[in-house]
């Protein structure tokens, strides 16, 4: 069946206006990798893919929450979302979690976060694997449009994987979101070649 007047999450609640200050207020002082843009900007277009390939307002809220636990303060701050935004929210935000660490300093070696993130990727519900795909898509779109826009490269140094790195598990994540039939992954696919080739400049 296409697409028609009954896809989608129809109108948003009170609840999404809740998460959007709840995700503010927790990435209040985050920026993004490239410059002074308020981390928030990450937020709401993870949160806005989602809602465009037809998913409930529960998932939309956990996209705008999805980095809440590994960046704001860890268990404690899962408590706080169940508590506001439901026992459901919850589970997709932790499923889409790298770190439940409150202290950055005790989170597992990088490397090793990406690998089990990915291996739980491929039983995850499909609600986080679509939040995955998104959140994924957005971070390699960003850097496209950055390296457009902008002749500084030098952000590059800061992503912890390096290019190799970084491909190594954008790919994987594909490869997973494609087994699975998750809508977003061709998406994800064509920009992730195209930043390959822009990375490469």
């Amino acid at each position: 069946m296409g697409i028609n007047d009954s896809f989608g999450s129809g109108a948003l609640t009170s609840r999404y206006d809740k998460a959007l200050k709840f995700a503010s207020d927790a990435h209040r002082n985050q920026f993004r990798k490239h410059g002074r843009i308020p981390y928030l900007s990450h937020l709401i277009r993870v949160s806005g893919l989602v809602l465009d390939y037809g998913a409930s307002e529960d998932v939309a809220i956990a996209a705008l929450l999805h980095d809440v636990v590994e960046d704001c303060g860890g268990i404690s701050m899962l408590e706080k979302i169940r508590e506001s935004f439901g026992d459901k929210v919850a589970g997709i935000t932790l499923e889409t979690s790298d770190s439940t660490s409150a202290d950055p300093r005790k989170k597992a070696p990088w490397r090793e976060r990406k690998e089990k993130y990915v291996g739980e990727l491929e039983n995850s519900s499909e609600e986080a694997a679509l939040i995955s795909g998104c959140d994924k898509l957005d971070n390699v779109t960003s850097i496209i449009r950055a390296l457009t826009v902008g002749g500084d490269r030098s952000f590059l140094e800061k992503f912890k994987g390096g290019r190799d790195g970084e491909f190594w598990y954008w790919d994987l994540i594909v490869d997973v979101l494609k087994r699975r039939k998750i809508p977003v992954a061709e998406e994800l696919a064509l920009n992730v070649n195209l930043l390959r080739v822009m990375w490469t400049r």
